[in-house]
């Protein structure tokens, strides 16, 4: 995983040409004019996901991970903590949905961190992480995960 701001996103450019695209289109748009919903910029192989929502508490919520995509997850206004930890031995308490490429784990995190306005997290495979948490109390987010193909 990787937690920068968005202006450090040209360092992460060397990880392929998908992450300089995702990078660009995160930069270049202005996302007060973008409405939810999903964006393809390469196909299925990269595409951005635009929500707002409300953050909610730590206390319902399982951490989550992906196999078929990379998560680059950017907040565009707002902030919200995020909980992360290594795939490791976990056991998932669903298991992985191949349609919607996800599988759940009952497991705290081990590590939260906060994700304001500006900043974006990667979060690989091997990375677990429980998003949309609030800090004190719930609060508006607008956030762009940005979906990129492993392959």
């Amino acid at each position: 995983m990787i937690l920068d701001l968005l202006s450090n996103a040209h360092l992460y450019y060397n990880q392929g040409p998908l992450f300089k695209k995702a990078f660009e289109y995160l930069a270049q748009t202005d996302f007060s004019k973008v409405e939810k919903g999903k964006y393809e910029l390469e196909g299925q192989n990269l595409f951005a996901i635009v929500n707002e929502y409300d953050t909610v508490s730590a206390d319902n919520e399982q951490m989550e991970s992906h196999k078929k995509y990379i998560d680059i997850q950017y907040i565009v206004a707002g902030a919200e903590r995020i909980g992360h930890d290594f795939l490791k031995a976990q056991m998932p308490s669903k298991a992985y949905d191949n349609e919607k490429d996800f599988m759940l784990f009952g497991e705290k995190p081990t590590f939260f961190s906060v994700l304001q306005q500006g900043m974006f997290a990667i979060f690989f495979p091997h990375d677990l992480h429980m998003p949309n948490i609030k800090i004190d109390a719930p609060s508006y987010v607008k956030k762009v995960v940005i979906k990129v193909a492993v392959n």
